[in-house]
């Protein structure tokens, strides 16, 4: 009995915290980006404790830096940023129209005969799909520009997530003790040991695919403009902070940057390869360097269960689903390798047999 009542009441506690994800989900993004910001920083707090510096000192002088870091980067990048997307807004529909006449164009030629293709049918069904992507598109990117919930989620960002990091981290230490003083006594070694093993796999994909979203976009946004490909700097940059979500933001950034390069440096391929070459490199960094090193093997995920925990989180909380879904399925992935341990020592594993041979 006892153990069905723990049963219950955990099963019960994570009802309730899904339900409160659920029903609060609008509002929850500057709570959980302030204590992601917390959780990755505490390590550097710790670091100015060990120097002496008082737990309110170090959270202050991390959040002076880390406030001005932001509103330099807000001041230099952002004005730019807004007028590449207001431009790309306005050219959205002028790249759908290109981009259908060069392929009705290639289907006009000798590469439609050569597959048999029914051209005109196909030139119909590509301009319907080209003119439902670019009115998607626009749409989602005016409704981004000018929403106001948009400017709410922006404004409490910049004034919110702050101040949340920065009380988080001065009590970081004591709401970790708190919660520790919560678990029962009974089973408070098993539960320090999991927690271990999910905070190296969370710490090493927030802090490390944190470094890998900074170093990516810089190099995308910087190689994109260089080769002057319009809007180059937007999307590299939002490529590289939407590679905090695995394949996404790769895809989207090479998907726009080589539609925009090919209605932009049609027909000189050699500045398409270019563009195309960025990617390819970025991602050969990404792979062999950048991960390995930064995040390494710690989330111990399979690609396709990563895939299915974004597109699940996504779906039941929206945007903030997505921030979560690879933290929590860490967790998660922890939690499933414990209870498959004990599983395979246990007697409905084992059996008769295996008691037996223990005996």
């Amino acid at each position: 009995m006892s153990l069905q009542r723990q049963v219950f009441f955990w099963v019960g506690a994570l009802a309730a915290f899904i339900l409160f994800l659920v029903v609060f989900r609008t509002v929850l993004l500057p709570f959980i980006a302030g204590m992601a910001v917390a959780y990755a920083l505490d390590p550097v707090a710790d670091w100015f404790e060990r120097r002496g510096f008082s737990r309110m000192a170090a959270s202050l002088i991390i959040l002076v830096i880390f406030v001005l870091v932001l509103v330099l980067s807000f001041v230099v990048l952002i004005p730019v940023l807004l007028n590449q997307l207001a431009g790309l807004i306005e050219r959205i529909p002028t790249y759908a129209q290109q981009l259908q006449g060069l392929a009705n164009a290639l289907l006009s030629s000798r590469i439609g005969d050569l597959f048999r293709v029914d051209a005109a049918q196909l030139q119909n069904s590509m301009g319907q799909l080209m003119s439902q992507a670019a009115s998607w598109l626009s749409t989602l990117l005016k409704s981004l520009w000018s929403g106001g919930s948009a400017l709410v989620d922006i404004v409490s960002l910049l004034v919110v997530t702050p101040v949340v990091a920065f009380y988080m981290l001065v009590d970081w230490d004591k709401m970790v003790a708190r919660i520790d003083s919560w678990v029962p006594r009974d089973h408070v070694e098993t539960v320090r040991m999991l927690a271990r093993d999910s905070d190296a796999a969370i710490a090493g994909f927030v802090r490390g695919q944190g470094l890998v979203c900074i170093i990516l976009g810089t190099f995308y946004g910087l190689g994109l403009a260089l080769l002057g490909l319009n809007f180059g700097l937007l999307i590299g940059l939002g490529a590289g902070i939407l590679s905090f979500i695995p394949y996404v933001g790769t895809t989207i950034g090479f998907v726009v940057s080589v539609g925009v390069a090919i209605v932009q440096f049609w027909p000189d391929w050699y500045w398409i390869g270019a563009v195309v070459a960025v990617f390819l490199t970025g991602q050969f960094f990404e792979g062999n360097i950048l991960q390995p090193r930064l995040v390494g093997a710690s989330v111990g995920l399979h690609p396709v269960w990563l895939m299915f925990a974004l597109f699940a989180f996504g779906v039941l909380f929206g945007f903030v689903g997505l921030l979560i879904a690879v933290p929590a399925s860490a967790a998660i992935g922890v939690l499933v390798r414990f209870v498959i341990a004990r599983y395979l020592t246990s007697p409905i594993y084992r059996g008769d047999a295996g008691v037996a041979d223990d005996d």
